[in-house]
């Protein structure tokens, strides 16, 4: 028997071909072509903070590497829901990008009832830029020198003892309050609009312990001022000699962290190559120097680790604001 072939059939198939041929060309042209115009970088923070600082050096690199242009646009407040929002209705055509603190991206859709963003649906993880641990402090003057002699004084003074919440529900405010908890200490939180007006309060004498970043507080550390207490790190810094909290409260971590996220649908070229040039630049040894001396750790997430990261984090913040028992306002 004489096979007779389907010659529908054949222009079917062949067709397929030819467009899964044209699909990887075209994304191929894509991923080398990507960008011919400049970047619009959103930071979901304000100028001179240390979100801002970062994407400003990532992004004059980026630059340089791309030959064109990126423009860093600060969207602060509330949050950072009006940046957040910003990036996820923006173009999924790789030309807006987000550089996204921690709190901004895991922790503002848990606090806020309106958050006005679906970090699952809207948006997608590219890179890691580093991990950022936080670091606890009390005042010099203040004869508080750790985690033990902190909870023995506030358990001394029931009622009288505090510390200071940089920005209500901000990472920072729910470390301390991890601690408060853990150690069951009894401070009260006394709520401040920024960690340089928190970091006032406590030179100044009106709250026991902040909690901020690393880099808005090593000089004030290294001068004398404050005394390093804890970082929230699962384990201790290199060229910090200060515990990790987990080391008086054991299984304790609260780390701060900065991604590139773009808007989901993002051609996956793009995303690729964004995380090649990501973490090429911030894994340079000039690089890693600047970022460690900021706080910042840098990894090479692949963008699936990025975004399996991303869940991880989200898992842990929605546990610890189930347990605080913070309700969205």
């Amino acid at each position: 028997m004489k096979f007779r072939p389907r010659h529908g059939l054949s222009r079917r198939i062949l067709g397929a071909a030819a467009l899964a041929t044209l699909t990887l060309l075209s994304t191929g042209a894509m991923a080398q072509s990507w960008p011919n115009k400049p970047v619009k970088l959103i930071v979901p923070a304000g100028a001179g903070a240390a979100p801002d600082v970062i994407a400003r050096l990532l992004g004059e690199r980026l630059s340089q590497a791309w030959g064109q242009g990126v423009v860093v646009d600060n969207r602060p407040g509330a949050g950072g829901i009006p940046g957040m929002s910003a990036l996820a209705r923006s173009p999924n055509d790789g030309y807006t990008i987000g550089f996204v603190p921690a709190a901004m991206g895991t922790i503002t859709p848990l606090v806020y009832k309106n958050p006005q963003f679906n970090p699952d649906s809207d948006l997608t993880s590219v890179a890691t830029i580093g991990t950022s641990p936080l670091v606890m402090v009390a005042n010099a003057t203040s004869g508080i020198n750790t985690l033990q002699d902190l909870a023995r004084f506030s358990r001394a003074n029931a009622g009288k003892a505090n510390f200071a919440a940089p920005q209500p529900n901000s990472l920072p405010h729910l470390a301390g309050e991890m601690v408060n908890k853990a150690g069951n200490m009894g401070m009260t939180a006394v709520p401040y609009q920024a960690p340089p007006a928190a970091l006032a309060g406590l030179l100044g004498g009106d709250v026991l312990m902040t909690t901020d970043g690393i880099p808005g507080l090593i000089g004030q550390i290294k001068s004398g001022r404050l005394k390093g207490l804890a970082v929230t790190s699962a384990q201790r810094l290199p060229g910090l000699d200060i515990p990790t909290v987990a080391e008086t409260y054991p299984g304790y971590e609260a780390i701060g962290w900065f991604q590139i996220i773009v808007p989901a649908g993002t051609p996956a070229a793009v995303i690729d190559k964004l995380n090649a040039d990501v973490n090429r630049i911030t894994n340079a040894p000039d690089m890693v120097a600047r970022l460690n001396d900021m706080g910042v750790y840098p990894r090479a997430d692949s963008p699936a680790v990025a975004r399996e990261f991303f869940a991880t984090q989200q898992r842990a913040m929605k546990k610890l604001v189930t347990d605080l028992g913070v309700q969205p306002q």
